[in-house]
């Protein structure tokens, strides 16, 4: 009998859309090739996506770095924030704190679709059963309706983060949109000089050896010798929350 209970998310094919637009994020990476983030965010703001892009923040332990460059540019580009329903207290507090720091006049919050989360997690405890169908409804399906109008987005993925994030580009595709990763080189100290050259407050649980913050059911505080998301669902055969990545086969339990 076939199995029903889960499916692929990935396309089996190919458009020539996908194909045209992979080449424009491939040209785009030679010609913004060396140049700094805030010249990489200068020329996709202003002129290659002017009024077609947004900022998907976390609000996360690095979040500030980004936002602060975006609202020196133009602090009316939309800041998408997931609100899954399942953050730390702390991230709440440090966002608001953040868009009023910096002046961040178009911040949208997203929520999950009332009917998925009452069909899906009726009990709110589906992260402990089926992590990945729990990002699925929190997150992959909340961001898709968050894009529909733009054809860019910034995200502040490093290759320095993970391994799995190693061979990070500057300019990539997902699905119809361009992603631009313009602090895909940076590493700790960078990031660390960032927040020391323009007294960025930290995020609340970075002192507590929160290295990336996501869900609270889901993250631990990092250990020595760890990479920066080794507390993101430890222990589990998972290294991405459906945002960045499919999620794969997502089984219903």
């Amino acid at each position: 009998m076939r199995d029903t209970s889960a499916a692929p998310t990935t396309p089996t094919y190919e458009t020539n859309q996908r194909l045209l637009l992979r080449d424009r994020a491939a040209g785009l990476g030679l010609r913004y090739k060396g140049q700094s983030a805030e010249a990489v965010l200068e020329g996709v703001i202003r002129h290659d996506f002017a009024g077609r892009i947004g900022l998907v923040s976390s609000f996360g332990t690095e979040a500030a770095i980004l936002l602060h460059m975006v609202s020196r540019i133009d602090p009316y580009v939309p800041v998408i924030f997931l609100d899954t329903g399942k953050h730390f207290p702390e991230t709440q507090t440090y966002r608001e704190a953040l868009i009023d720091r910096l002046g961040l006049c178009n911040t949208q919050v997203v929520h999950p679709s009332p009917a998925g989360l009452a069909a899906d997690d009726p009990e709110g405890d589906l992260h402990a059963r089926n992590a990945n169908l729990c990002c699925h409804v929190r997150k992959t399906l909340p961001m898709l309706a968050a894009l529909r109008s733009l054809e860019c987005w910034i995200t502040g993925r490093k290759r320095a983060q993970a391994a799995t994030r190693a061979a990070l580009t500057l300019f990539e595709t997902q699905d119809r949109w361009v992603k631009v990763n313009p602090l895909r080189n940076w590493t700790p100290d960078d990031v660390t000089a960032y927040f020391q050259a323009h007294d960025l407050p930290a995020h609340p649980l970075a002192a507590q050896g929160y290295a990336s913050v996501g869900c609270a059911p889901c993250t631990r505080a990092v250990q020595p010798g760890e990479d920066a998301r080794a507390g993101r669902w430890a222990g589990q055969d998972k290294t991405e929350c459906g945002i960045h990545f499919e999620n794969g086969r997502i089984v219903r339990k």
